[in-house]
Formats: C-alpha cells, structure tokens, sequence
C-alpha cells in the first residue's frame, strides 16, 4: 500500500514553523557575522582614514597606493610632499628632509594619470594651508598624457578617501578587500606581520644595485618599442598641461614648488627630429611657462644627454633609474635648493626659483 510523508508532518521535524526558525536563526547568524565583520574593518581601519576609529600607528598596508596615500597626504607629521609615478618613487624623505629643512611625504604612485597625482596633491594642500615644498615628477605620463588621463585612474581607488567627508567611510568601506587589508593590518598591530611599506611614502620597488644584471637588463630593453618616426614640425603642448597650471596655481604662494624631470635611458629620449623629440621639447616649453607664471616655482630637467641617461648601466629598463642614480638627483636637488651649481652633465635648470 503506497504511503508519503508530508513535509507538514509534525513528526517529521521539517514543518513551516521548523523552516521559518531556521531561516530566522540563519538571518540573524548571517547578520551578526556581517555586523561583526563590519566592526572589525572599522575599528581596524586598515587605511586609517575612518575619524572614530582608535588612534592606533597603523603602516601603508597596500599594494595598490591608492588606498594608502591619502592617510599621508592628510597626515600632520608631513609639511611637504612629493607626487609623481614611479619615476619619484625613488625619492627618499629620509635624506632628502634634512638638507632641505623639511618633513616630505613621498605620494608618488606607480602608472599614476595627471588626474590621479592632481586629486591626491589637492588632497594634501587641503590638510597642509601652507606647505614648506611640493615636488612634481613630470615625466611620459604628463607629456604624453591621452584625454582619458585627465579624467580617471588606471588603477581602482576609493573615491571616499579624496573627496568630501571622511564619514562617508563608513558606508563605502566594506568590502571583501577591506577585510583583507584589515586582517594584514591587525596582524602588523599585533606583531605578527612585517612592515613593507614605509610610513613616509618611500618603499624600494627595485632590487638593490648589487643584484643589478646587466643581460636581464638587455632583456628588458628588447621588449621595448622606441619611436623613431620623423616629426612635421613642432609638436602641440600636450593635453595635460592645462590641469597642470591649474594644480601649480593651486599650491600656496609661500610654497616652494620644484618641477622635475626624471632621467631616462637616452632611447627614451627621441631622435632629433622625431615625434618624440618634437613631443619633449613642447612639454618642456609648456612646463616652463607654468613655471615663469607661478612664484616660488623652478623647474630641474635630469633627462638629458650625457653620461647619465647615455649609460645604459644606470637603468633597470628605460625609465626606472638605479637607486645611485636616484642618490644623484636627491643630492643635485638638494645642492640646487642650497644656491649651489649641479654638473652640467647631471641636470638643467630651466627656471630658477624666483
């Protein structure tokens, strides 16, 4: 005689009074579990961005700079800063602060658009009413800048931390990457994880010099396409420029700003007459008028001819220069900054401070 079981039947355990505590019972685990999640990531606050979260020493924990920059550049243990790709990245505060009386928090960012680098310096001038210096690294990603550089990043980043109130933290923080970072975070405050990233902004991202291999170099090199085409007449200014006036004009009239060029490999550097050269010689041009229009600005020109950029031994790939080449450009800065010459070969000021 055939016979089934209801799932209505009170002898089974499984009726709709069974199923609806399950599901409440799993909502409120479900809930619970998520509001202590959520606890955990803001009270960590693994970018240390959140205004309630406990005044802990918390490190840059990141990989990608975007999240951790703006504790620095909001940070009051900082009176001057750099900004760039990395390019500046090299640039160390710990030996450029002393000659140059200064506390530098180093915000450049590698792949950094003009956009990123101008939201991320606006962001410090609003925290900073009368910073001692600003560097700006102008190198390929201002003067070759496309129109999409000057409108969004290249790599994600909480707009919560740039713009507007910090509150808004609390509504846009949580995610599965947030929780990621605060876990590296509490393991750093509890003494289980070693810090990799420095509390100024300065990190190593090159191996040191005596690992320095100069066929991987080679490598390198080869991978990399070099324009040679011939340029019909002078270049445009490129599209950046004008973002690039409008941030010098934003840095206080007090300030002492310092636009630079970093050195790259002389085949980063165009051949006379090409395109690139055209393109390089119109960046500079540009950069040059900003520089005369603003006070207190000069502009420091390392990508030269010469020995420097003539030596591919001084490079790990075109544009990334070793870290004694690094030492060269923070000693000329600082020598240039003290009213002292530089070798001509090293570097050029464009525009004197005035």
């Amino acid at each position: 005689m055939p016979s089934s079981i209801s799932s209505s039947d009170p002898k089974s355990g499984a009726g709709p009074a069974a199923w609806r505590r399950f599901a409440v019972l799993f909502a409120a685990t479900a809930a619970g579990v998520g509001a202590a999640v959520y606890l955990f990531v803001a009270i960590v606050d693994p970018w240390d961005m959140l205004p309630l979260s406990p005044r802990w020493h918390r490190v840059p924990i990141s990989i990608n700079a975007r999240y951790t920059m703006p504790a620095l550049a909001v940070s009051a243990r900082f009176d001057s800063a750099m900004v760039g790709t990395s390019t500046g990245r090299l640039l160390q505060p710990a030996i450029m602060d002393a000659p140059f009386d200064a506390r530098f928090a180093n915000l450049a960012m590698s792949s950094a658009s003009p956009w990123e680098q101008d939201r991320l310096l606006r962001l410090f001038l609003r925290h900073h009413a009368a910073p001692r210096f600003v560097l700006i690294d102008i190198d390929a990603a201002w003067c070759f800048a496309a129109p999409r550089n000057l409108s969004t990043g290249n790599r994600p980043a909480p707009d919560w931390m740039y713009v507007g109130s910090p509150w808004r933290g609390y509504a846009d923080i949580m995610s599965l990457y947030a929780v990621q970072e605060a876990a590296n975070q509490f393991m750093w405050l509890t003494g289980r994880k070693r810090q990799r990233f420095g509390a100024d902004g300065y990190t190593t991202f090159l191996p040191p010099d005596s690992r320095y291999d100069p066929r991987w170099v080679a490598a390198q090199f080869r991978k990399e396409i070099f324009d040679t085409s011939m340029a019909r007449g002078p270049a445009a200014p490129p599209v950046s420029m004008p973002m690039l006036a409008g941030l010098v004009a934003a840095i206080p009239a007090g300030t002492t700003t310092i636009l630079w060029f970093p050195p790259t490999d002389k085949e980063r550097q165009g051949a006379p007459g090409s395109t690139v050269a055209a393109t390089r010689a119109a960046c500079r041009a540009a950069v040059t008028a900003i520089a005369r229009a603003a006070p207190r600005t000069m502009v420091v020109d390392f990508d030269i001819p010469g020995p420097v950029t003539g030596t591919r031994d001084n490079f790990w790939d075109s544009i990334h220069y070793r870290q004694s080449v690094a030492r060269l450009v923070m000693d000329d800065l600082a020598a240039i900054h003290s009213g002292r010459a530089i070798p001509p070969e090293h570097g050029r000021v464009l525009v004197p401070l005035h």
